[in-house]
């Protein structure tokens, strides 16, 4: 799989990773949960492995935990997840529970939720990274309307990564939110690339264009994280999924060359974007 660097350290970081909303929150003992091994098979055997999570996300965190620990692969994982909640005492109690969770000393990256509390958490983020306990720390948003609190953010602090949400149909970020990231030397994971799962519903029906082969897309999966790549400033993109099938289907974004932003300019009217 392609990588490329996160500018705070130039550590190599694959460009697909594994969003575990929804789909790594199932029960021991499920159908859902014996598919999840494969899921994380896929990502290892192609190169990746970015698992992004959060306490919001249900027993996410736990099940993440479990499927590193049984197939000894923890070192091998980056794994990132959050703190979601209000006081520096609250949120560290949060992060030591994911810790557990995660059955994980050290987490590769802590993120600061929907910027909640930002600057009392923070400051225990930088303290936590100076003792080596998390590697990298965050900010996420996903809400557009929250734009200029996350530039506000990005310019006063010294930050190593930015999550945001950004798809063919969901391009707000584009505009100063990803160049911003860029100036400021910020990794951008880039959620929701299938645009929270519509975009795909409405393009399930409409066949693949023929230019996707140009650029070595066989399913729209692929174009669509392709075109979230092609942009300069992003780093990885974490698709969600809970089967390997469609795992297997979005790591292949990460192989081979990556179109310019100029590619899509003729590309986006066609699709109707």
């Amino acid at each position: 799989m392609n990588t490329r660097p996160i500018p705070s350290s130039g550590e190599a970081l694959p460009v697909i990773g594994v969003g575990t909303y929804v789909g790594f929150d199932q029960a021991p003992g499920s159908a859902a949960y014996a598919a999840l091994p494969g899921v994380v098979e896929a990502l290892f055997d192609a190169g990746g492995k970015v698992f992004d999570s959060s306490p919001m996300y249900g027993r996410a965190e736990e099940t993440i935990g479990e499927l590193l620990a049984a197939n000894g692969r923890r070192d091998d994982a980056f794994i990132a997840t959050k703190v979601w909640t209000r006081g520096k005492a609250e949120g560290m109690r949060q992060m030591e529970a994911s810790m557990r969770l995660l059955r994980s000393e050290r987490i590769d990256l802590m993120q600061i939720h929907n910027l909640v509390d930002w600057r009392a958490h923070l400051v225990t983020l930088h303290g936590w990274k100076e003792r080596g306990r998390i590697r990298y720390l965050g900010i996420t948003h996903y809400t557009s309307s929250a734009y200029a609190e996350v530039e506000a953010v990005l310019r006063a602090e010294p930050l190593d990564f930015l999550q945001i949400n950004y798809a063919l149909d969901e391009r707000e970020a584009e505009r100063r939110v990803l160049p911003l990231a860029a100036e400021r030397g910020v990794a951008v994971i880039v959620n929701r690339p299938f645009g929270g799962g519509g975009l795909m519903r409405r393009l399930a029906n409409t066949p693949l264009p023929a230019w996707a082969a140009e650029i070595g897309c066989t399913s729209w999966a692929q174009l669509l994280l392709k075109f979230v790549l092609s942009h300069p400033a992003v780093t990885c993109a974490i698709p969600g999924t809970g089967r390997r099938e469609h795992m297997e289907d979005d790591v292949r974004a990460g192989l081979g060359e990556v179109p310019p932003p100029a590619f899509w300019k003729d590309k986006l009217a066609a699709l109707g974007y």
